[in-house]
């Protein structure tokens, strides 16, 4: 039996699409992801103050019908998700860097850099081609080349 693959329209038309309806709530559409396997539609969400559970229901409710309109799957049926990125999900945008300034994360190299892999600490600044980050000992400069993945630091107390 051969795998029917379900048209799609782009994601960045759908992303661009749901911006419009989040801004006003005060969410940002953080991405949105198509999974051919289940045929469903997840749009990752993210506020100042995060996401509950209360907030994806909001979300999802207010995008039912207009999303019906904008038609992705081009009448095809889908599954419709509203989710939260996840604590340790990589930044991506600009917005990320923006968000977490000033806050603690861990960075994760391709490479080591001063014999480690791993970094933990507060990102003070960052531009185009780097990010400055304010460990215990020290304050580093990395070139965002040599970042495999950057995120929040995850505090358990």
């Amino acid at each position: 039996m051969g795998e029917y693959k379900m048209d799609i329209k782009p994601l960045s038309e759908i992303s661009d699409f749901l911006k419009k309806i989040a801004l006003p709530m005060g969410i940002e559409i953080v991405d949105a992801e198509w999974n051919g396997r289940e045929n469903s539609l997840t749009v990752f969400i993210e506020t100042q103050n995060g996401v509950d559970l209360d907030t994806c229901e909001r979300f999802h409710n207010a995008i039912m019908d207009p999303i019906d309109e904008l038609d992705p799957t081009f009448g095809a049926p889908y599954t419709l998700n509203v989710s939260s990125p996840g604590l340790d999900r990589a930044f991506t945008t600009e917005r990320d860097f923006e968000r977490n300034t000033g806050k603690e994360v861990e960075i994760r190299l391709f490479a080591p850099l001063k014999g480690k892999k791993f970094i933990e600490g507060y990102m003070t600044a960052y531009d185009d081609n780097s990010i400055t980050v304010k460990t215990d000992k020290e304050e580093l400069k990395i070139s965002r080349n040599k970042i495999a993945k950057i995120n929040k630091a995850i505090k358990f107390d």
